[in-house]
């Protein structure tokens, strides 16, 4: 088995059908009056997909968010401008949910709500349907009617949002809420999981990363732009998403900052020292990858969706 793994390794190239699909989509999200530049072309947005997944083996879905970031500020645009709109013909279920970015209709329960933290925040809680919970936030600045604790409702236009692993949906300006008289017993999604097994992976988007620092928020940004507040300052973290293979199974886990810092002997502090040495976030994700990939572990955790939630993580002989 190599142990020279990088975060690339686990990405797939695209084709020229694929890249085309993503730019066209990509163009047809821009308003026609979008700012003082003209808009790209679809050639002009092959070209650097193909370049960030082809040339780097940057995901698609990544380089897709990281390419609509950079016009963004090109083009001098919001990102409530955008013309997004769900991207699933019926409903999505809770645990069906893996992807950040994901637009999505929902059909789910009001099972608790919680006090918001923020004013910016005029609702936050948790939801549920048969497949499992998630956490929802609605934004004050939606302006959307208010959610009942218990209610059923059918969600429109809802985005998906990731943190370590756990998978959250916001309710915007464009989402659409529809009472539904009718009950859902609400299932549970979460399984405890221990596994021994090689670390196979370190998947991009781990190491030293940034969070939107705005309470409720914790997207991890792409080109210093969060997908529901724009440009911001973003706050250190330090995580590790990882694929572990045994044979039989292949399972994706995430460690958060305590876990990382633990399996890998380093504090958010000195990881963000050797950046600042190195003038390179990414200078951490390489390290860690050549200090723990290849390596035998027992992991234990909660298995939420795709995701292997690590509580502990030891070294094996």
């Amino acid at each position: 088995m190599s142990t020279n793994a990088t975060p690339a390794d686990s990405a797939v190239n695209a084709s020229s059908d694929d890249l085309a699909t993503a730019a066209t989509t990509l163009i047809e999200q821009f308003p026609d009056d979008a700012g003082d530049e003209a808009l790209p072309s679809v050639d002009d947005i092959v070209t650097r997909l193909d370049q960030m997944v082809n040339g780097y083996n940057v995901p698609l879905d990544e380089a897709t968010r990281a390419t609509r970031n950079h016009y963004l500020d090109v083009l001098g645009i919001e990102y409530d401008d955008l013309a997004l709109s769900s991207q699933s013909a019926g409903d999505t279920t809770l645990d069906e949910i893996n992807t950040d970015g994901q637009w999505v209709r929902v059909t789910v329960k009001v099972v608790d709500l919680w006090e918001p933290t923020s004013d910016s925040i005029a609702q936050v809680g948790l939801i549920g349907d048969e497949s499992g919970r998630l956490k929802f936030t609605k934004w004050a600045k939606a302006d959307l009617p208010e959610l009942d604790a218990d209610g059923v409702y059918r969600i429109d236009n809802v985005v998906t949002s990731e943190y370590e692993g756990r998978y959250s949906i916001n309710l915007n300006s464009r989402s659409v809420i529809e009472p539904v008289d009718d009950d859902i017993e609400v299932g549970d999604n979460a399984e405890e999981l221990t596994i021994e097994a090689p670390m196979v992976a370190i998947q991009s988007g781990s190491g030293l990363i940034k969070r939107c620092p705005h309470d409720g928020c914790t997207r991890v940004l792409q080109d210093g732009r969060c997908a529901e507040h724009g440009k911001v300052e973003g706050e250190f973290d330090l995580r590790i998403k990882a694929v572990f293979d045994d044979g039989v199974r292949v399972q994706h886990a995430i460690f958060d900052k305590e876990a990382t810092e633990a399996l890998a002997d380093i504090t958010i502090e000195e990881a963000k020292q050797q950046a600042m040495d190195a003038l390179d976030t990414s200078v951490v994700a390489n390290d860690l990858t050549d200090a723990l990939v290849g390596r035998y572990y027992r992991v234990s955790g909660r298995v939420i969706g795709k995701y292997l939630l690590v509580d502990e993580a030891d070294p094996l002989a």
